[in-house]
């Protein structure tokens, strides 16, 4: 059992569609604390910094938790991802063109945690869906 008083978030984020890590892809990193959750008014998010996805789709460097998070958020800027992947594959067959928008600009997960505890939160990604789950 972990004596840890915070808990420690990681991501990475597969192209399902490509079948390969999705690089450059930005993250954001928030936190509620039990003491912004007791205050009996709205919650407020507390955005602690972000990171951005390697060439494995990892975030290596996502800021530390501090003491009393309650709840975190992780959010996933990727449209310009997207579209850049969306833009490349007109260009290889112009016949195919969309709309030129990206159905989802964003993806945000929202989860609880608990003091001690490691959060390796994946995101598989593809145009038109995607799948977020706890790792290990």
């Amino acid at each position: 059992m972990s004596t840890s008083t915070t808990a420690s978030v990681s991501t990475h984020i597969l192209d399902t569609s490509a079948g390969r890590p999705a690089r450059g892809v930005a993250v954001r990193l928030s936190a509620l604390s039990a003491l912004s959750a007791r205050t009996g008014g709205a919650a407020t998010w507390q955005e602690l910094g972000g990171s951005a996805t390697d060439a494995d789709g990892r975030c290596k460097d996502l800021p530390a938790l501090p003491e009393g998070v309650t709840h975190v958020r992780l959010d996933f800027l990727v449209e310009p991802y997207l579209a850049q992947k969306q833009a490349d594959a007109q260009q290889d067959a112009p016949a195919n063109r969309g709309s030129g928008a990206v159905f989802f600009p964003e993806v945000v997960v929202t989860f609880a945690v608990e003091p001690g505890e490691h959060y390796h939160v994946p995101l598989l990604l593809n145009p038109f869906g995607y799948s977020v789950y706890r790792g290990s």
